[in-house]
């Protein structure tokens, strides 16, 4: 992965960070249900967000390198992980 996208990747995670620890307070201090559930949701999609980055990088390099090698199992090792992503 380039630095540009590690550095991405990274402050997304921080970010995240930030949100898990804005819902444990939100816990703490009893806040509504529906606004917990609201910033899960983001987190969610935040993390969702982090793993399509990491994914195309990774698929874009293994992609290059299987087809330039013609090889069928890096190929499928692409497959396997979009699958393990979007469960």
């Amino acid at each position: 992965m380039s630095e540009d996208a590690s550095k991405d990747v990274l402050l997304r995670l921080k970010r995240i960070e930030g949100q898990v620890r804005g819902i444990q307070r939100m816990i703490e201090d009893k806040a509504d249900c529906g606004e917990v559930l609201n910033q899960v949701a983001a987190i969610k999609a935040a993390i969702n967000r982090v793993g399509i980055i990491v994914f195309e990088k990774h698929a874009r390099e293994c992609i290059l390198e299987s087809v330039n090698e013609n090889n069928e199992e890096r190929f499928q090792d692409i497959i396997t992980m979009m699958g393990r992503l979007i469960k």
